[in-house]
Formats: structure tokens, sequence, C-alpha cells
């Protein structure tokens, strides 16, 4: 699969909203058929910063970038952010999410 890690950095006029700024491209992004998960979390550090965690399987990013829905983000994120994203992707040996190691509920 193919792992991805984004840090918006949002305007702070726009930080409250950015979750129903981006719900049109998330909501879309989760009806793919190759999206394995697509989540935000807001930073506790600082409040104008979200994380996407996204993963895909390895046939279903190519079409995730090439979307409609996509080419629509690109135009009209920009106007809400501080800066460009920063993204980590990588290539895992994995179809998913697995017990942590280090700690173990019962």
């Amino acid at each position: 699969m193919i792992l991805i890690n984004v840090k918006f950095e949002v305007k702070p006029e726009h930080a409250d909203n950015w979750p129903s700024i981006s719900e049109e491209f998330t909501e879309a992004t989760l009806q793919e058929p190759g999206n394995l998960w697509f989540e935000w979390s807001r930073s506790v550090k600082d409040p104008n910063t979200y994380v996407l965690i996204e993963a895909f399987t390895d046939e279903g990013a190519a079409p995730h970038v090439e979307s409609e829905h996509f080419k629509a983000m690109q135009e009209e994120f920009p106007a809400y952010l501080a800066s460009t994203p920063q993204i980590v992707s990588v290539q895992v040996e994995s179809d998913g999410w697995g017990p942590m190691g280090e700690i173990s509920v019962e």
C-alpha cells in the first residue's frame, strides 16, 4: 500500500473551518475504490496545522491524483493555506492497520 502523511498549515482565519472546507474533497476521496483510509487530525501543538493520514492500494494512488475532485482541491485549497503542504509518501508492505506491540489492552 501507499501510505501518505501531509501537513497543512492553514491560515489562522480558516483553521476552525478547515473540516468543512475540506469535507467535499474528503468525502469524494473516501468513495474511491483504491482508498484504504483518509483521516484528518488537528495538531495539539499548533491549532493552525492539520495532518492528513491517507492510504491507498498500490493501484489506487494514481487514479486519486488524476480525479476531478483532486484537481478541484488543487485549485481551491491554496487560498486557505499559509504555506505549501509538506508530504511524506512511502510504499509499505502492509494492507492495513495492525496491533501495536508495545501496548496491549486486554
